[in-house]
């Protein structure tokens, strides 16, 4: 079994969102061979807690955009580790200390990764700060 096209795209689209609010470390991994929930992990990394939840806002937007909203969240309010399921795919959004600790990439290192094109940074002349 391998991840549909569908959510696939919506990876891309995640990713995406997700370095547009400066999200680092972004990794897609196709999980449809060791969970029946969903097809696709994307994990990315925010330095801190505003971060975070900039974060997980922009990917949230996006992917209701694409007519996949989460069906549950978790532990966006707190900033430390944001999950966004959205049947298909679930988003896993860190800050850069749970990530170092929860090390989820090792424990689905059995599940290949998925290429995500290059991703383009945000518009040119935006600080950091208007990004979140």
């Amino acid at each position: 079994m391998v991840a549909s096209t569908r959510a696939r795209e919506l990876a891309v689209a995640a990713a995406q969102a997700a370095s547009d609010k400066l999200g680092s470390d972004i990794l897609a991994l196709d999980v449809s061979e060791h969970i029946a929930l969903s097809d696709v992990f994307v994990l990315c990394s925010g330095r801190n807690e505003r971060m975070v939840q900039a974060i997980a806002d922009e990917v949230d937007r996006v992917l209701t955009r694409e007519g996949s909203p989460p069906l549950r969240e978790e532990g966006r309010s707190a900033g430390r580790w944001a999950l966004l399921d959205c049947g298909e795919i679930i988003v896993h959004i860190f800050h850069e200390e749970e990530r170092l600790f929860y090390q989820l990439e090792r424990l689905w290192r059995d599940s290949p990764e998925i290429s995500l094109p290059a991703l383009s940074p945000p518009e040119s002349g935006a600080s950091p700060t208007e990004t979140l």
